[in-house]
């Protein structure tokens, strides 16, 4: 973790113990209460995954999630973390706290959300039991505030392949979220996704809570 301040903002890293491979960051403005890395499971904390930030009135999870890669066992690894994950912030939830979790969840969740769903389906990101973890998640009474606030835009992305100037074109995914728990969603003012902001594969999303 940082102690120092850049721009006002204190940050938290958590880097993967494999140099330049994983790794999450979380930024505040507002001093949190506590700071937790990892989901204390070693399997996942290797990686640096997960940075959680507990507020007065909510939980803050900022997460990388696992990409399942080409091979089973990385397909598994990605599952069982969805599990873990979920665990975690059902437990959060079970003591009274609400949660907002966002990041990088590696899937799209319906065809709405990506632009050539059939070539997605040859790949990882858009399989069948991969896609099933956002329903759970959903099912489990987390909100994915973008979907949510926008049911039916189309071509709102958040990541594109590097070749062929898919960006240029659009030719996208939208595979990064902010969700919250159900009783927290009257809070947020609005989800966004801001593909104009340049400098990755990805780009940034969010949210706006009311004061």
């Amino acid at each position: 973790m940082s102690p120092g301040r850049l721009f006002g903002y204190r940050s938290w890293w958590h880097p993967a113990e494999r140099a330049g491979y994983s790794g999450s960051i979380l930024l505040s403005k507002e001093e949190p209460l506590a700071v937790r890395l990892g989901l204390g499971l070693e399997q996942f904390d290797v990686e640096g995954r997960v940075i959680q930030a507990d507020f007065p009135q909510y939980t803050v999870i900022s997460a990388y999630f696992p990409n399942a890669g080409r091979g089973v066992e990385r397909m598994q690894y990605k599952l069982d973390f969805y599990s873990a994950f979920l665990e975690h912030v059902n437990g959060l939830r079970a003591r009274g706290q609400n949660v907002v979790f966002m990041g990088d969840l590696n899937v799209a969740h319906n065809e709405i959300d990506l632009a050539r769903p059939e070539e997605a389906m040859k790949g990882t990101g858009f399989l069948p039991e991969e896609r099933a973890w956002i329903t759970r998640f959903i099912d489990a009474g987390y909100v994915d505030t973008f979907r949510a606030l926008n049911p039916d835009l189309r071509g709102a992305y958040s990541y594109w392949d590097a070749w062929r100037d898919r960006r240029a074109r659009n030719i996208g995914w939208r595979i990064d979220y902010v969700m919250v728990n159900g009783e927290f969603m009257p809070r947020v003012k609005q989800a966004f996704i801001q593909p104009e902001v340049m400098g990755s594969d990805h780009c940034p999303v969010g949210i706006e809570l009311e004061s």
